[in-house]
């Protein structure tokens, strides 16, 4: 009976350990379309990143689905090679939007890299690059309770950025060089 216990145990650690892994998408590389920052949209270049990965001006950006906290978020990204995806440009933003609209034909509410836990208002991208993009909607980041310490993108009326409590579980971009 010690050993059934034990085994069942052992079983739910592991499930519960690995609940918050988000399967990769299908290995392998292909080649992707990516559009070259300061290029129009319809002019593109190929940059190779993996399989269901988008390039963009360096870059590849993977849309994944699965709701997670924040921090559960950026250490998927890391796994994968990456960070949750930093934005510096209104192209890039423009792109992750399409990218997101063409999987799920909405714009759900989606963690970013960017983070100002260590400093309120000071604001960092997890990847180290600087935060000199600024793209809120009106009125944020407004650390609403004192404790929105989390970058989401596709808030309010005009799909901006807002601050948000990073335990909430959004669906989040990864973003690797190439």
């Amino acid at each position: 009976m010690k050993i059934l216990t034990v085994s069942l145990l052992v079983c739910a650690l592991m499930a519960l350990t690995t609940a918050a892994v988000v399967p990769e998408a299908e290995p392998g590389n292909r080649t992707e379309p990516s559009v070259q920052e300061g290029e129009s949209h319809s002019m593109e270049t190929y940059t190779v990143c993996p399989s269901g990965w988008t390039g963009f001006s360096g870059r590849c950006f993977l849309y994944v689905p699965t709701p997670l906290s924040w921090a559960n978020a950026e250490r998927n990204c890391q796994n994968r090679g990456g960070n949750l995806a930093s934005v510096h440009s209104f192209n890039e933003h423009h792109v992750i939007q399409s990218m997101i609209w063409r999987l799920t034909h909405t714009y759900p509410l989606t963690w970013l890299g960017g983070y100002d836990a260590t400093q309120e208002g000071t604001w960092f991208w997890s990847d180290g690059t600087p935060f000199r993009f600024n793209f809120w909607s009106p009125g944020n980041p407004n650390n609403y309770r004192g404790g929105q310490h989390c970058l989401q993108m596709n808030y309010g009326d005009h799909k901006k950025f807002d601050d948000d409590f990073c335990s909430y579980s959004r669906p989040f971009i990864c973003a690797r060089k190439r």
